[in-house]
């Protein structure tokens, strides 16, 4: 789901790809966990594009016969029950399934299979009543009551998902280890005479950071800066991303990573969303720039402390997202912007990562093409917005 529209699009009619475009943004709408009448319309949109645009599979050969497929047909219904009976939010037969393996499944498998009714609903009663009466004992001091985060803390520790937390703005925090130098090349770019070098973009963000604290200050020559730097590894991004797998409150945590080897193994260098400085209402962009992170680090100057990170910036390919596959491009290698391609940003501005795909086009992919070096052996990519609800919620101009 999160990688197929990219991998067919150009090997199959775009008609293909704009079924399961449609399906895909039908999932997703459907999902959120608050509707309004607009939604709904977008919902409905998306239901008949995909209706529409499935009959190529008639035409193509590839199904013969009429549709009559009990999940699609249901698809026409949500319009009306969401009206009658609210968001679904993730609604789904799991829930019920998950249910019916303790109080059914379970039981059953304790009976002799002989009318085994009564010995069901015998085990759940007494189930039922064993519960009961650990909370009492529980409430009473007679036992203590099991800790299961020290259990699962040791699995969670570098798990990304849902957490618990209350529901606040969203937020990105550095990994507490640090090092004092950085074993690779964090650019990847040929090192040319006009690249800018690091200790200039550092000097540049203070004095920008300088003015922007100070109201009345202008200045315009740039600070001197020896200290120390601490490099990190990887950030954790926290967001309310409600129609996500997410903690009782929305809340949902996931880990950013800019290290030099991953698992022992080759670079690991993540793309993420940047907050912009300035937001324009008649901008026909996102309202958030895609970036690549090649270094977090932090540093004290003049008694504060930042925290910030090297991105490479990728540029919109266009004014409007792809008709098929209905994602933006970005362009790794845009020239002519008014921005450098290299800048430090304070990690406040990072949201969360991103997915992006390469455009592969008709050709085939090279041999030592990997996850690895993708983001380096391609210059257009999508911008996935497929990857989970949060990210759709994102990018999605209906």
């Amino acid at each position: 789901m999160k990688v197929y529209l990219p991998a067919i699009d150009g090997l199959v009619p775009n008609q293909i790809v704009r079924t399961m475009r449609a399906f895909l943004e039908f999932c997703y709408i459907a999902r959120r966990n608050i509707h309004t009448p607009q939604s709904l319309d977008h919902l409905q949109e998306a239901m008949e594009r995909f209706h529409h645009y499935r009959k190529i599979f008639q035409d193509e050969g590839v199904r013969v016969e009429d549709y009559s497929l009990p999940r699609q047909h249901s698809m026409r219904h949500y319009y009306d029950a969401t009206w009658d009976f609210g968001a679904p939010n993730g609604l789904c037969s799991s829930i019920t399934e998950s249910k019916h393996i303790k109080a059914v499944k379970e039981p059953w498998r304790r009976s002799n299979r002989f009318e085994a009714l009564g010995q069901m609903l015998t085990t759940n009663q007494r189930l039922d009543k064993l519960s009961a009466s650990r909370m009492d004992f529980i409430d009473r001091g007679m036992i203590e009551k099991a800790n299961k985060s020290k259990q699962l803390l040791p699995a969670l520790a570098d798990a990304d998902g849902a957490i618990d937390d209350p529901r606040t703005p969203a937020y990105v925090k550095l990994a507490s280890r640090s090092k004092r130098q950085h074993r690779f090349n964090p650019t990847g770019l040929p090192s040319h005479t006009d690249q800018p070098t690091f200790n200039l973009l550092l000097r540049e963000f203070l004095r920008d950071q300088i003015n922007a604290l100070n109201p009345l200050s202008h200045l315009a020559e740039l600070p001197v800066f020896a200290d120390p730097i601490f490099i990190h590894y990887s950030a954790a991004a926290t967001f309310y991303a409600p129609s996500d797998p997410s903690g009782i409150q929305g809340m949902r945590r996931e880990h950013i990573r800019a290290t030099p080897s991953w698992r022992k193994g080759a670079p690991r260098f993540d793309c993420v969303f940047v907050k912009q400085d300035v937001q324009r209402e008649d901008s026909p962009y996102p309202r958030f720039d895609v970036a690549r992170i090649f270094v977090f680090f932090s540093f004290k100057f003049n008694d504060r402390r930042y925290e910030c990170a090297l991105v490479h910036w990728f540029e919109w390919a266009d004014h409007c997202p792809d008709e098929d596959t209905g994602m933006w491009i970005v362009d790794r290698g845009a020239s002519g912007t008014s921005r450098p391609a290299l800048s430090i940003i304070p990690i406040q501005r990072i949201l969360r990562a991103a997915h992006l795909i390469p455009m592969f086009g008709r050709t085939n992919i090279p041999r030592d093409v990997t996850h690895t070096n993708a983001l380096d052996q391609f210059r257009l990519f999508y911008v996935n917005k497929y990857a989970d609800h949060h990210t759709f919620e994102v990018l999605h101009l209906p």
